[in-house]
């Protein structure tokens, strides 16, 4: 993707609400980035737990970046655009005359733990949809947060449950929106039917009253208000299109769309996301799944482990001359599994997992080598996992997030994993929403014939959706997103393996898959799993 101006011709605009910031981009047909803005949020956050921001702040953010990013744009037409926003973040809202969404206290963010004894009700009492579904919702998760604000009983009023993203949408559109499945996942949905479990949530103490009615990913929610436009600077009349949780959007932006391709985001922690024709189920509760826009599942997972060890440890200004050193200990002498805290959520769960070493680093080289070298071998453990599962994990591997800043920690990954890693130039929530928003114009182009409907599902590769290409709406958006992929990311810099190189690690990956089992950290599945791969 390229910074171009450009007259003519069609853009979207993607939305990324953030923690720290909200980001507008937008994207022209070819995939030049034609207007671009960001404005910083901020929040508080206390030491038991709770992390809150003011929820009006977050349409004042959106205003300010979509006016920035417009004021670059020239003569084309918004044909639409997308908002994607932080998992699991919630609030309660109210339907007021000249606001649709006027929030009645701070948004509750998606890792706020205060909710303890509504997570437990919701663990004794849980709807069986979600076992089905492999879903096992945890304390940060937006349903037992949304209890915990239903505490001292049920408001009163034209009142109901937001997600982020809800907030901005209805302000966009002058009127309450109905909130993504996506969005909804961590609220209590039943991902299979794309619907409320009235009884079961009725059951827990959230009033059926209360919830948001639901759309899939991609549809239409509305179009931009008069007072929309005036605050944002984006056209009256553009459609605007339900959208995702920012993992999902930055999995969009990274291209991963197909079964078999896997993406994996490096930052202060781990994120896994890919796609799947079928629902995977996992008994540990470690991975649980999103529906996609064009009806497969996004199968995916967070661990705690990642750089935030690197930080903690070293200066970042030395990460350079460390790196250089670095490649002179494949394999370190000692084994990390690189957790920076107390807890782990994917590839497995355990409250009470610590950073683990086995063994004694030389130096401070051979320590940060260790952590490098965890990473990758956290990363291979997410990959068996799924292979455990029956997951189809191909030969490649997409990677995004701050390590793909260093050539030389990307070339490790490649290494350790044994497969290419492809590095997108551009990966990040705004560019998925730009995409996913194009995605239902280039849909909506490709037809609703069954003929039609058929060949596009066999040109997006799946075999789920050429059996349900009979309506024709699964197999355009197949094909609509995968259009939309193409056209507005850009090209990817490929990692090969070196040769012989994943030999290298095999000891040193086998020793730490043999200690988590020793431990009781993994079953006997995943390590016998992860043990097969290891060449003897």
């Amino acid at each position: 993707m390229t910074a171009s101006p450009r007259n003519g011709g069609r853009a979207w605009i993607g939305i990324d609400l953030g923690t720290q910031s909200a980001r507008a981009v937008v994207v022209g047909e070819n995939g030049s980035v034609l207007g671009q803005g960001s404005t910083p949020l901020d929040g508080t956050r206390w030491p038991d737990g709770r992390h809150e921001q003011n929820a009006d702040d977050w349409w004042d953010a959106v205003a300010t970046a979509s006016r920035q990013a417009m004021a670059e744009v020239g003569s084309v037409e918004i044909a639409g655009l997308a908002c994607c926003g932080t998992s699991g973040t919630v609030l309660l809202v109210e339907e007021v005359d000249g606001d649709p969404a006027r929030p009645l206290g701070p948004g509750l963010m998606y890792d706020d733990s205060r909710a303890v004894e509504e997570a437990a009700r919701v663990q004794e009492l849980p709807a069986p949809v979600w076992a089905e579904a492999g879903l096992n919702p945890q304390r940060t998760w937006a349903l037992p947060k949304a209890l915990w604000l239903l505490r001292d009983g049920p408001p009163v009023g034209r009142v109901r449950l937001a997600h982020q993203v809800d907030v901005v949408n209805s302000r966009l559109i002058g009127r309450p929106a109905a909130t993504d499945t996506s969005n909804a996942l961590k609220s209590g949905i039943d991902p299979v039917a794309g619907a409320w479990p009235y009884e079961d949530l009725e059951r827990l103490g959230l009033d059926p009253r209360l919830l948001p009615s639901l759309v899939s990913p991609g549809q239409v929610l509305g179009e931009v208000s008069a007072a929309a436009s005036e605050a944002t600077g984006i056209p009256v009349g553009v459609p605007v299109i339900a959208g995702m949780t920012d993992g999902c959007a930055a999995q969009i932006g990274a291209g991963v769309l197909r079964p078999g391709q896997w993406n994996i985001v490096v930052g202060t922690t781990i994120v896994l996301k890919g796609v799947s024709d079928s629902l995977l189920r996992d008994p540990t509760g470690a991975l649980y799944s999103h529906r996609s826009p064009d009806g497969r599942w996004w199968p995916g997972g967070a661990s705690s482990a990642g750089a935030g060890l690197l930080s903690q440890e070293f200066d970042p200004s030395g990460y350079d001359v460390l790196n250089a050193r670095a490649s002179e200990r494949e394999p370190a002498g000692c084994v990390t599994y690189p957790l920076a805290g107390v807890g782990e959520r994917f590839p497995f769960r355990r409250a009470d997992a610590r950073r683990l070493t086995l063994g004694e680093p030389r130096d401070d080289v051979d320590r940060y080598a260790a952590i490098l070298q965890g990473v990758g071998f956290v990363e291979r453990l997410c990959l068996d996992h799924l292979r455990s599962l029956g997951a189809d994990v191909g030969d490649e591997v997409t990677l995004t997030g701050g390590a793909t800043r260093s050539a030389y920690w990307t070339q490790l990954q490649a290494d350790i994993l044994g497969r290419q890693v492809s590095v997108p130039q551009l990966a990040e929530g705004a560019v998925g929403m730009a995409v996913l928003a194009a995605s239902h114009a280039l849909a909506e182009e490709a037809g609703d014939g069954a003929a039609g409907s058929h060949a596009a599902a066999v040109e997006a590769g799946s075999r789920a959706l050429v059996a349900e290409a009979g309506d024709g709406a699964a197999a355009s958006r197949a094909l609509g997103l995968t259009e939309a992929a193409k056209r507005l990311l850009g090209p990817v810099t490929g990692y090969q393996p070196r040769t012989d190189a994943r030999s290298r690690f095999d000891e040193p990956y086998a020793a730490l898959v043999k200690e988590l089992r020793e431990r009781g950290w993994i079953g006997e599945d995943l390590a016998t799993t992860a043990l097969s791969g290891v060449n003897s």
